[in-house]
């Protein structure tokens, strides 16, 4: 199950990947750092789970999900 699907062509790009990432866990650091422990909890969440499907959850179209040779 996938709450967000963010296995998308529109973050094939790295430096669009690695954006997403730097914005959600600074704003839960700008959250944490202005006492709001909820939203920092929630923006940081939402970085870790977007590091998660980026970079160790496997991509589309990659060796270990497209069944090619190998």
């Amino acid at each position: 199950m996938h709450i967000f699907n963010l296995q998308q062509a529109f973050f094939l790009s790295i430096w669009r990947r690695l954006l997403v990432v730097v914005v959600c866990l600074g704003w839960a650091g700008v959250e944490f750092a202005t006492a709001a422990p909820f939203w920092g909890m929630f923006f940081g969440g939402l970085g870790i789970y977007a590091v998660w499907q980026f970079f160790f959850d496997g991509w589309p179209g990659t060796s270990e999900n497209s069944g090619g040779s190998g």
